[in-house]
C-alpha cells in the first residue's frame, strides 16, 4: 500500500460523523483517566510504600473484568449498547466525584480507595463491551483496522500525555486534582454520548436464550477458530507478564529509581509514547495483511523490553524500555483487535471481543497480584525479569504455527 493510500485510511475513518464524534468524546475520558490513574497509585504508594499494595490496587481495578467481561459481553448481544455506554459513563463520573470528595474532606484510606476501585472496575466491563460493539457501527467495514488503531492512538497519546499532567497537577493541588480532573473529562464524553445517533441492532437471535449459554457460545466459537485460538494464548501471556509491569510502575519509581511522582509520571509517559506510536503505526498502514507477523513481532518485542527496563538502575534507559514496552504491547493488542474484529460474525461480536476485554484489562490483575507478591520476596527487578522471561519462552510454541494463524484470519476460506 502506498503512502497516498495509507493516509487516505486515516481520512475515511473520520470521515464517518458518528465516529468522529465518539472518539472526540473518549479522548477528554481517556486523558483524565490517566490522570487519575497515576493519582490513585501515587496515593496507594504515599498510604503504604507497599509493592504488595500496588498490586491489590491494580488487580482491584482490572479482575471484575475476568469475572464479569463474559457477561458484559453477552447482555451486551442482547440490548442496545448505546444506553448501556451511556449508564455506564454516567456510573463512571460518579465514582470520579466519590474520590474528590472523600479525598478532600480527608476520609481516604488504603482501603476506601480499595473499595472505590473495585465499584468502577465492575463497571469498566459493561462500558467496553459497549465500546467494542459501538465501533463497528460508526465505520464502514473497510475501515475498520485504521479505526480500531485510532480508537487505540487515542487512548496511548493520553497515556502520554496524562501523566505529564498529572505530575503537574500532584505538586500544586495533590492527588485530590487528578479526581477532579477526572470529572470533567468523564462528564464530556457522556454529553458526546448523547449526541450519537445509531440504528439500534437487531437482537431477535439473542432474546430467550439463556445468558450463560450465550457465554458458552462464545468460548465455543472462540476455541473452533484456528487463529483465535492461538492469539488469545499469546495475549494471555502477555497481558499476565509483561502488561502488569505498568500497573507497578510506582513501585519502581520509588524503589529502584530512588524518585517520586516526577520519575513516575516520566515512566507513565513513556509508555503512552511507545504505545501511541505504535497505535499511529498500524493505523497510517491500513489494511488487514501482515497484521499477524505484526502481532507475533509485537509480543517478542515487548518481552524484550521488559528485560531491558527491568536490567537497569539508570532511569534514562528505563525510560527506553518503558517506551518499548508501550510500543511493542500496543501493536500486538492493536493488531490482535482488529484481526478480531474481522474475524468474528455480528451476532457473536460482543462476547467474542468480551474475551479480548477480559484477557487485556483482566488477566493483567493476577499478573500484578503475582509480580506485587514476588517483588515482596526478591525485590521487583527480579519478579519483572522472571515473568518477562516465562512470556518469551511461551512464543516458541506459537511461531511454527504463524502461517496458519495468518491464512485463517487474513485470508479465511470461511468463518466457523
Amino acid at each position: 500500500m502506498d503512502g497516498a493510500r495509507q493516509r487516505s485510511s486515516i481520512r475515511r475513518a473520520l470521515s464517518h460523523r458518528n465516529f468522529a464524534i465518539f472518539e472526540a468524546g473518549l479522548l477528554p475520558h481517556y486523558l483524565t483517566g490517566w490522570i487519575q490513574r497515576v493519582g490513585a497509585g501515587w496515593l496507594a504508594w504515599e498510604l503504604t510504600e507497599s509493592p504488595a499494595w500496588l498490586g491489590v490496587i491494580a488487580a482491584a481495578d482490572l479482575a471484575p473484568m475476568l469475572v464479569l467481561a463474559p457477561l458484559a459481553g453477552a447482555w451486551t448481544d442482547r440490548v442496545n449498547p448505546l444506553p448501556l455506554i451511556r449508564l455506564a459513563q454516567a456510573t463512571i463520573v460518579v465514582q470520579a466525584v466519590a474520590m474528590s470528595a472523600l479525598t478532600y474532606v480527608g476520609w481516604m484510606s488504603i482501603e476506601v480507595l480499595l473499595a472505590l476501585t473495585i465499584f468502577v472496575g465492575c463497571i469498566y466491563p459493561f462500558h467496553s463491551s459497549a465500546r467494542q460493539s459501538i465501533i463497528p457501527a460508526t465505520i464502514a467495514r473497510e475501515d475498520f483496522a485504521p479505526a480500531v488503531a485510532l480508537d487505540s492512538a487515542s487512548f496511548h497519546s493520553t497515556r502520554f500525555i496524562g501523566p505529564a499532567i498529572a505530575a503537574l497537577i500532584i505538586p500544586l493541588y495533590d492527588v485530590q486534582g487528578t479526581f477532579i480532573a477526572h470529572v470533567g473529562g468523564s462528564a464530556i464524553c457522556l454529553i458526546s454520548l448523547l449526541l450519537l445517533r445509531l440504528k439500534p441492532p437487531d437482537r431477535s437471535q439473542a432474546r430467550g436464550r439463556n445468558l450463560l449459554a450465550q457465554v458458552a457460545d462464545s468460548m465455543a466459537y472462540a476455541t473452533r477458530h484456528n487463529g483465535l485460538r492461538p492469539i488469545l494464548l499469546l495475549l494471555t501471556f502477555a497481558s499476565v507478564c509483561v502488561r502488569p509491569l505498568q500497573d507497578m510502575l510506582p513501585g519502581f519509581a520509588g524503589d529502584v529509581f530512588q524518585g517520586g511522582a516526577r520519575e513516575l509520571a516520566w515512566m507513565s509517559s513513556s509508555v503512552g509514547v511507545g504505545a501511541m506510536i505504535g497505535a499511529f503505526y498500524i493505523a497510517w498502514r491500513g489494511g488487514l495483511a501482515g497484521l499477524t507477523r505484526i502481532t507475533m513481532i509485537g509480543y517478542a518485542g515487548s518481552g524484550l523490553a521488559a528485560l531491558a527496563f527491568v536490567a537497569t538502575q539508570n532511569i534514562w534507559i528505563g525510560l527506553l524500555g518503558c517506551a518499548g514496552i508501550g510500543f511493542f504491547l500496543n501493536i500486538m493488542s492493536t493488531s490482535t483487535q482488529a484481526l478480531m474484529q474481522l474475524a468474528t460474525d455480528d451476532a457473536m461480536r460482543g462476547r467474542v471481543m468480551s474475551l479480548y476485554l477480559v484477557i487485556y484489562r483482566g488477566m493483567p490483575a493476577a499478573g500484578a497480584l503475582l509480580i506485587g507478591f514476588i517483588s515482596s520476596l526478591f525485590g521487583l527487578r527480579i519478579a519483572g525479569a522472571l515473568v518477562a522471561l516465562i512470556s518469551l519462552a511461551f512464543l516458541l510454541t506459537i511461531l511454527p504455527k504463524q502461517a496458519a494463524i495468518a491464512a485463517s484470519f487474513e485470508n479465511p476460506p470461511r468463518r466457523p
